[in-house]
């Protein structure tokens, strides 16, 4: 008998309750998160134990993802690299170079507007934009 893991099912678990943002700020990731950082008070850090490890055309591509727990509830932020050495993350949004998954607590359309207009004022941010789940062929991308 064989068993097969429904990835389906999986994905929609993990996004769940979630809200996707992408980004445009053509700056190395350390740089963008320092900035986010200072602008917004967060505390963005690499967390090497859920970096993106895809492979295509027999090379093995690495994106980065940085984490930061709110403090005092559940809501958790992950920034992933879209880029890594000519390869996309989401290869349907090339334009963008970061996505933000908030996820861990429900987040209201006035929160998230609120943060969107926050990350518009950081240095070398060129567009955010709220990514319809739907809209998003390799979710399973994002999946840590």
């Amino acid at each position: 008998m064989k068993l097969k893991l429904n990835l389906d099912d999986m994905t929609d678990e993990f996004f769940e309750d979630t809200r996707l943002l992408g980004l445009v700020a053509p700056i190395k990731d350390y740089q963008f998160c320092w900035h986010l950082n200072n602008r917004l008070r967060f505390d963005f850090r690499i967390n090497n134990s859920i970096e993106i490890q895809l492979n295509k055309k027999a090379r093995t591509y690495f994106f980065c993802v940085y984490e930061y727990p709110e403090p005092g509830n559940s809501l958790q932020h992950f920034l992933y690299n879209n880029q890594f050495d000519g390869e996309y993350l989401l290869p349907e949004f090339k334009h963008l170079d970061f996505l933000w998954l908030l996820k861990g607590d429900v987040v209201g359309d006035e929160k998230l507007a609120h943060l969107m207009n926050c990350i518009r004022t950081v240095s070398g941010v060129q567009l955010v934009m709220e990514l319809a789940h739907d809209k998003i062929k390799n979710k399973g991308h994002l999946i840590f």
